[in-house]
Formats: C-alpha cells, sequence, structure tokens
C-alpha cells in the first residue's frame, strides 16, 4: 500500500518550490492534495504537472492571512475528496533580510502574520476535517536558522517567526494530541531548489566566481557532499503526515545534510 493511499492532504504555499514537490509528492504516494497559494495561475501550473486528469488534486487561492481563505480551503479538501487527514504548512515569506539594527518592525509583524499566526489561522481552521478523519497530521515547515543562524544571509525576522512556530508546535501536540492529531516541524537547511539556485546564481555573478564555487561553500559544511533538495524535504513532511509516523508527535526533523545536528 502507498504511503498516503486514499489520504488527502493540504499544502499551503504551493509554487515553483517545495510546495510542489510536497503536493507532487503526496499524489506520487498514493493520496489527494488540494493546493492553496495566492496566485491562482501558480497553483493550476503546479496541479497540471502533478496530475493531469485532475483526479487527484483541487485547489483555491489562498491568502494564509485571511481567517476566511483558510476556511475555504480546508472545506474544498472535505468538498472534493470527502475527507482530510492532514495539512502541511510550506506558505511563508522568507525575502525580508536584515538583522535587528536595521529592522523594520513593522515589516517584523507582517512577516510573524504569514509564517507565525498565518499557519496557526490555516492549522485551525483544519481542525474540524481532522477530527472528523479520527485524527491526522500537522506537518510545519520550519527551518535550520531558528536554531543555528546562518552566516552567509541575515534572516532575523524569518528565522524569529519559525522558532516561535516550532515553540507552538509543542503546546499544539499536547493539545490535538487526545484527538490524535499530531503535530511536527520539518527544519531544512541549505536546500537546493529555485531560492538557493537563485541565490548561488546572483552571488556567483556579483563576486565574479563560477557558481560551483559559490555551491562548494555551503557543501563544505555538510556531512554528506551533497545539499538537501527541495524533493528531500517533500519526503520528509510526507513521512510524518503518514500513518507511518502515526507515534511521532512534537518533534523537529532537520533534513539538511549533517550541517548542523543535534
Amino acid at each position: 500500500m502507498s504511503l498516503l493511499s486514499g489520504k488527502t492532504v493540504v499544502v499551503s504555499g504551493v509554487g515553483a518550490g517545495l510546495g510542489h514537490q510536497v503536493a507532487a509528492a503526496v499524489v506520487r504516494d498514493g493520496g489527494n492534495a488540494v493546493l492553496g497559494a495566492r496566485t491562482e495561475a501558480n497553483l493550476a501550473k503546479s496541479a497540471a504537472e502533478i496530475d493531469p486528469d485532475g483526479a487527484h488534486t483541487a485547489y483555491r487561492s489562498t491568502d494564509i492571512t485571511d481567517e476566511e481563505q483558510c476556511v475555504a480551503l480546508a472545506e474544498l479538501a472535505v468538498e472534493r475528496f470527502g475527507r482530510l487527514d492532514a495539512v502541511v504548512h510550506v506558505a511563508a515569506w522568507d525575502s525580508y533580510f536584515g538583522g535587528l539594527q536595521d529592522a523594520d518592525f513593522a515589516t517584523w509583524q507582517s512577516v510573524i502574520d504569514v509564517n507565525l499566526l498565518g499557519s496557526l489561522r490555516m492549522t485551525r481552521a483544519c481542525l474540524p476535517g481532522l477530527r472528523a478523519a479520527g485524527g491526522g497530521s500537522v506537518v510545519f515547515v520550519g527551518t535550520q536558522s531558528a536554531v543555528a543562524a546562518p552566516s552567509q544571509v541575515r534572516q532575523a525576522a524569518y528565522a524569529a517567526s519559525k522558532g516561535a512556530l516550532t515553540s507552538a508546535m509543542y503546546s499544539l501536540a499536547r493539545e490535538l494530541g487526545p484527538d490524535r492529531i499530531r503535530v511536527n516541524t520539518v527544519l531544512p537547511g541549505w536546500m537546493w531548489g529555485p531560492p538557493v539556485q537563485a541565490y548561488v546564481q546572483f552571488t556567483a555573478h556579483t563576486e565574479k566566481v563560477p557558481e560551483a564555487e559559490v555551491l562548494a561553500r555551503l557543501t563544505e559544511r555538510m556531512a554528506l557532499p551533497d545539499l538537501a533538495t527541495d524533493g528531500d524535504v517533500a519526503d520528509a513532511t510526507v513521512f510524518l503526515a503518514s500513518d507511518r509516523a502515526r507515534a511521532i508527535t512534537g518533534q523537529s526533523l532537520l533534513v539538511n545534510a549533517g550541517e548542523l545536528m543535534r
């Protein structure tokens, strides 16, 4: 039996990178993927690539800062597939850079509204469906930066918001455990996909060095000789969403090729 056979999973933040890979892994492993993101064109493109006949995907434009839109996405899962078994939170604001000295706290508040409160809104919207299914799984996508600051880039707001989300996970695991709802977090490090590819290309162009040199700076700190990929992180989220992780809750899993070990 496939890992997610007969299961329905809501995936927030589906674009060209990790969200797409998570949704693709859900369908690959026998499940139904319900895709949410702000841009409907991206959702349509992703669904068509993952599931050309549309039998195992559905999508709805969703801004996770809007509670009604979160509820509508969760309800779509039940309307289309008759159940809701898991939600994977990929949606995030990760493009604001800087530290404390140059912080614009109004922007920090917006980052927190998306990354922390948006994920919690989406989780709450999914609770009726998860309870009706007899339990299920909530998987947050956090970041290694929440537990160890990177030296290459400064993203204090992003790290703080994701760190808060990981802290919230522990409370949710206790609160929702009696309903057989598990809550876990995947913490990616440097992850080969569109954002890191763009970073490598930009740095190489700026410094006038080969892209391979920039990539080598990243991989030299890893225990394994290759960066984790979007697909590797997607596989970890699908495992945590599945019944094979039925006894795992309140845990953070680093997917980082061994750069940081805890």
